[in-house]
Order: structure tokens, then sequence, then C-alpha cells
């Protein structure tokens, strides 16, 4: 492969990476947005016992939107929003083996002494272990705790940053904490929310009451999604500020340290 077809390759799969990315993120933002309101105004509802709406207005005119308690519309009506989520982990999986595993850039031999294959082989782990990791904690007692979970999330982002800084380049360390980040989003919409909703669309739809705790759990992991946008947009950019990230003689501590800095801003964002 020439470097003018690797090139334009590598900016196809970026374009396509970042747009996917918007889509999935605006529209995270949005839903999660959107519960907050229901959740305010519901509070609010007592006298007249009327279920609320939330009034938008957009592009020319004024839209309704109700949460409904029941499904009113047959099963194959649902509209779902998962494709941009695979889309987007799928083209970023694409870019890892083109800019890291296919090329120089994952290993510098000033950090450490590993071949191509080990590197690889230590990035994917990180991946997979990531999600397995982070599954297992959403599903304990700590997640009872918003508090205790976000700490105990910031010293596992803390502790994989240091170790793959010993390892990796400055820059692969970077992207894979976030492509850790990105998997796990991923994961959380195919393996852990959208089963739960198709259990809830099921059981709607023959008329039975569905269990509140999928609902519940759905909804937990969408909102560690948008926690975790914030972070991997951050980790996306770096890239192009290698001085004042990756490349800076703290990286890894700037890394750690600018992620409570974006989840402060998720919570700003899901709040407004």
């Amino acid at each position: 492969m020439t470097s003018s077809i690797r090139e334009w390759l590598n900016l196809g799969v970026r374009w396509f990476h970042v747009f996917a990315a918007i889509m999935w993120v605006g529209q995270t933002y949005y839903f999660t947005w959107l519960d907050g309101q229901f959740g305010r105004l519901e509070k609010k509802v007592g006298a007249d016992g009327v279920a609320p709406q939330v009034w938008m207005v957009h592009s020319g005119g004024f839209y309704a939107v109700a949460k409904q308690k029941s499904l009113g519309v047959p099963a194959g009506q649902v509209r779902w929003f998962r494709w941009e989520a695979l889309m987007t982990w799928l083209s970023g999986m694409v870019l890892l083996f083109l800019v890291y595993y296919s090329s120089a850039g994952l290993i510098d031999a000033d950090v450490t002494n590993i071949t191509q294959a080990t590197g690889i082989a230590i990035g994917l782990a990180v991946l997979a272990g990531g999600w397995l990791i982070y599954d297992l904690a959403a599903r304990s007692v700590l997640a009872k705790s918003e508090a205790l979970f976000a700490g105990f999330g910031l010293i596992a982002i803390a502790a994989t940053s240091w170790g793959l800084a010993h390892v990796l380049s400055g820059r692969a360390a970077y992207i894979h904490v976030g492509a850790m980040l990105g998997t796990i989003m991923t994961a959380n919409v195919w393996l852990r929310i959208l089963p739960s909703q198709r259990k809830m669309i099921a059981a709607a739809a023959a008329g039975n009451p569905f269990d509140a705790s999928l609902s519940a759990q759905a909804k937990l992991r969408s909102k560690h999604n948008t926690f975790m946008a914030v972070p991997v947009v951050f980790i996306m950019i770096s890239n192009h500020f290698p001085v004042g990230t990756y490349g800076n003689s703290y990286a890894w501590e700037i890394l750690v340290a600018l992620v409570p800095v974006g989840w402060v801003a998720a919570k700003l964002i899901r709040e407004a």
C-alpha cells in the first residue's frame, strides 16, 4: 500500500468515525437530557395528575414529547438508535489497526523494548479487560453509590493510563485509554441496553408488565456513557497537541486529571 493510498484511507475512515461519533453522542445526550427533564417534571405533577410533556421548538416547528408507560403502537414502529454506536466503534478499530497495529506508532524503544505483536496483544487485552472489569463493577454494590463508582472508575483509569504509559508509545497509550472507554460505551449499548429494551418491548407488546429493573439498568448504562463521552472526545483530539498531552513528561497524569473535568462538563450538559 502506497503512502498516498494509506493517507486517504486513514482520512476517509477518520471522517466516517468522527461523523458516526457525532450522531451517537448527540442522540445519547439528547435522550439522557430528555429523561432528566421528565424526572424533574414528574416531581411537580400532583394536583391535576396530567402526564408531563417536554415542549421544544426546532426548524420551524413545535414538538411535544411525552414519556409513555405502555406501548401504544406495534413493536415494528418503535424507532431504535443503535447503529451509530457500532459504526463508531468499528471505524475506530479500523483506525487503530491502520495507525498503530500496522505501523510503527505503537511502540517506542525509549519507553520499553517489546515486539509489535506484544504491543498489539496488550492493546487488545486492555479493550477486552476494561469492559469486563467495568461490567462487573456496574453490576456490583459499587454502582449503588455514584460517588463510590466514580472513585473506582478514576482509580481504574489512572492504573490503566500509568501501565500503558510504561509499555506503549505516549500517543498509543492515550488512544488506547480512549479506545477502552469507547469499547465500554459500545458494549453497554449492544450487550446491556439493547437486550433490556428488547425485553421491555416484547413485554409491552404482549400486554404484560415489564421488569422495572430492566429500564433502570439500561438508564444507568446510558448515563455512564454520557460521562465517558467527554473524556473520549478529548483523547480523540489530543493527537494534535502532543506538547500538552501525550508528549508531555506528565502525560498520563494530565490524562487522568482531565477525566474528572470531563465528568463535570458532562454533568453540566446533562442537567442544562
